[in-house]
């Protein structure tokens, strides 16, 4: 099937998964279409009313027929179902240990952001042979986020996140597209997606035009927009501390508890009242519409970052 014109090359560990069911249901579909118009032009010929006269002789239903047709059918609908669930939840999760970029989407083009650093526009490096997460989000409407030879696709949404990973498997250049209508230069927002040997990534990463760390940048808009003040990292401040926080669950004031991902803390930066922390006031102000999406995942990972520190007590009765 590799050499198939009307298939883009397998160039990652579950595209071969992916064909296979591809394959699969279409063999199923082509297999019962010719039977059923064979069957139908068998019938045509055979029962076909010879004179005026002919009258068909009268027939009754077959249990054993209609259990055959039925089990047979839905036989092959659980296949189906158990083959692509399996396939499903295999690549809903990346493996632990996936190296993660950012990827923003905006009218027409791709916005790329790795934690080094490194920014790129319509180009997405990466190693061969190491598992690769992309956390989405969109400036505008949505996105599509398509590697016909990787076999991912995705939606980029505006205000949330959305993620999708792959393995590369082939060194290479794969063509990247916007696989939702997006608007008038929707066509043009397409990029390429560039495998390298792992040393070359290296090489590629720390050579050429290269800015501070997202976590380093986040820092920085920690401290000019004013977080620093409230956000004390013993605890003593009118803000929770951000020591220890991230990836850990958070109560709040309803009595709920949330894990603080980085769903929960694009809310918290954008809409810091929809969900108070237990022994905190709502006094925390909106940062919409002053912080870029590149400013946004920056922060997040400098928080992500004060999450790997060990949390200091805080006062009694906050949490």
């Amino acid at each position: 099937m590799q050499g198939l014109p009307f298939q883009p090359e397998q160039a990652s560990t579950i595209a071969r998964s992916v064909d296979n069911l591809h394959f699969f249901i279409t063999a199923v579909t082509l297999f019962f279409t010719f039977l059923i118009f064979s069957i139908i032009f068998y019938f045509m010929i055979k029962y076909r009313r010879r004179s005026p006269d002919d009258r068909p002789r009268a027939i009754e239903g077959s249990l054993p027929l209609e259990i055959l047709w039925t089990a047979i059918p839905t036989l092959i609908v659980a296949v189906i179902f158990v083959w692509g669930s399996s396939l499903y939840f295999q690549n809903a999760e990346p493996p632990a240990g996936a190296m993660e970029i950012f990827v923003t989407g905006k009218q027409w083009m791709w916005k790329v952001e790795h934690p080094e650093g490194q920014r790129e526009i319509n180009e997405l490096h990466v190693p061969l042979g190491r598992p690769v997460k992309l956390t989405m989000t969109s400036e505008d409407i949505i996105h599509d986020f398509f590697v016909p030879a990787f076999r991912v696709k995705k939606d980029v949404l505006p205000g949330r996140y959305t993620s999708l990973w792959f393995q590369p498997t082939k060194l290479g250049t794969f063509h990247l597209f916007c696989a939702q209508y997006c608007g008038a230069f929707h066509a043009g927002m397409i990029g390429s997606v560039i495998v390298l040997e792992p040393d070359a990534y290296e090489r590629w990463l720390a050579g050429g035009v290269q800015g501070e760390s997202m976590e380093a940048a986040g820092q920085k808009i920690f401290q000019q927009s004013g977080c620093s003040t409230c956000h004390l990292s013993d605890g003593t401040g009118p803000a929770p501390s951000l020591l220890g926080v991230y990836g850990h669950p958070v109560r709040l004031n309803n009595g709920q508890t949330v894990i603080a991902d980085d769903a929960y803390v694009r809310e918290s930066i954008l809409n810091p009242t929809a969900k108070i922390v237990q022994g905190y006031a709502p006094i925390m102000p909106s940062f919409q519409g002053q912080l870029t999406e590149e400013q946004i995942n920056n922060l997040i990972a400098y928080i992500r970052s004060l999450g790997q520190a060990q949390a200091k007590p805080k006062e009694e009765g906050k949490q």
